[in-house]
This record gives structure tokens, sequence and C-alpha cells, in this order.
């Protein structure tokens, strides 16, 4: 099982270590495309604080994070596992999984990234702010970018199991599964039920929705499960207590859509 997963937005920084060795990253065949962005993304960022800014759509509170990127090639690098924080990543709780699912973890998740592409929870990284979204001056709309490089290695990297796509949209332009590997891929939208009247009400919150999707995650690490198809993911939610409702597509070779539904946000 491959596990797509959207970054964070918030980073955690400090720490000690060695700076970014960019050739130990996982999947090597985004190495070229990776060094573009970080040359830009530095030389951008080493210039003019508002360009940088307006580039990257930060505030003036978030001036801080121009001067971060400015020094990406120095700064301390960590595994992504603890690099990324806020509600998804609460939710799935890598530092406090027992051995069996850390090992899972650290094999099926895959973090995807406007500076990085994609990499491992392992994978050490330093504090960054650039999301998918962004439009660097030479390079362009990053989403763009990361397409043809993607392309060729993230097939490879799903092997011939299931893909588990709970990326956001941002994220998901950057890489689409097509053919066979499409076919066994499941995407994941979280709804909230609610009775408005007598009448049930499904919405999708955003916060909410990001932190079932952690929780997901972790619940299928910690119970070992390991679906080698969606109708199978189906099967091991619904046996861990989720209430899942799936969308077959009519041909094999599109991507099933399942809602988890929720009656309780938290």
């Amino acid at each position: 099982m491959l596990v797509l997963l959207p970054p964070s937005e918030g980073k955690a920084a400090g720490g000690s270590g060695a700076p970014l060795k960019p050739e130990t990253l996982s999947l090597p065949g985004l190495a070229g495309a990776r060094a573009a962005v970080l040359e830009e993304l530095v030389e951008l960022c080493v210039g003019d604080e508002f360009k940088a800014r307006e580039v990257l759509g930060l505030s003036e509170g978030l001036r801080g994070e121009v001067a971060k990127n400015a020094e990406l090639r120095t700064a301390v690098a960590r595994p992504a596992g603890e690099i990324y924080t806020g509600v998804l990543y609460d939710a799935l709780g890598l530092a406090d999984l027992p051995e069996p699912a850390a090992l899972a973890a650290e094999r099926s998740l895959l973090v995807f990234s406007g500076l990085w592409g994609a990499v491992r929870v392992t994978d050490r990284i330093p504090s960054y702010r650039c999301s998918m979204g962004v439009k660097l001056p030479g390079l362009g709309a990053l989403g763009a970018h990361w397409r043809e490089p993607m392309a060729s290695v993230l097939p490879e990297a799903a092997g011939d199991g299931l893909v588990l796509d709970l990326r956001s949209s941002a994220y998901a332009s950057a890489w689409k599964p097509k053919g066979e590997v499409a076919g066994r891929t499941a995407t994941v939208r979280v709804l909230h039920s609610q009775m408005v009247d007598g009448v049930e009400k499904r919405l999708v919150v955003s916060h909410f929705n990001k932190a079932t999707k952690g929780r997901l995650v972790r619940d299928l690490l910690l119970a070992g499960a390991a679906p080698g198809s969606p109708a199978e993911l189906v099967t091991a939610l619904r046996d861990l207590g989720y209430a899942v409702e799936a969308d077959v597509p009519a041909k094999p070779a599109k991507a099933w859509s399942l809602d988890v539904v929720v009656t309780r946000i938290h």
C-alpha cells in the first residue's frame, strides 16, 4: 500500500544535525526537478524580501519564512515525519507508533511537496515554506513543473498494490495515477453527517477532514492492515469501525472514490 499525503503549512523548526543532503532523498528520479526548485527558491529569498513574500503568498507576519528559505542549503535537516506538523500529522501521531506500525509508515507513506516533489517520512529535510500552488518566476507553476518527473517516477513507487490518495487538490495536480495504477487507487473524502430539521445534511469540513484522514491512516497502520485493492480497503476500514460509502467506477482504469461519513467532528 502506498499512501499519498499532503504536507502541512506549519513545519517544525530548530533541532540539531547535519544540513540537507539532496542525494540521500528517496525517489532519486526527482533529483533534477528538486534541484531546479531549490535553486530558484533560495535565489528568490536571498534577494528582494517583498517580492519573495508576494510570490510565496506570505503575509507580513510570516516574513521570517523568507529568511528560512534563504538558508535551506545550510539549515538543519530532520526526518520529514518530524518536520511536518498540523492537524493531519497530529492525528497520525508518527512519533508514538509502535515499531511494527512505524516500519509500515516508513514503507508506505509518501508526502507531497512543492519543493521536494515527494518524500518518505524518513527523508531528512529542512523546514521550508513553498506550497504546490506557488508560481516561481523562472519555473512557473510548481504543479505543472512536477508532472513530467512524477509521471516517470511514481508508477514504480506505487508498485502493484493499493494507492490510497489523501492529497488536497493542489498536490493532486502534480501526479494523477493513470491506467492500471488508477484502477487500484482510492481517493477519500470525509463528510460530516448531521440532522437539520429532520433532514440529513452532509458537509465537508476542512479541519476535521484532515484530522479524520490522519486517524484513518494511523488506525490502518496499528491494525497491520495491508489492503491490496480499493475493495479490500473498504472492507478494512469498515472492520475498523468507519462508515464508508464507495463509488465504484464503471471502467477498470478509473480511481475509486470513497466517502468516510462521520457524525461527530473532533
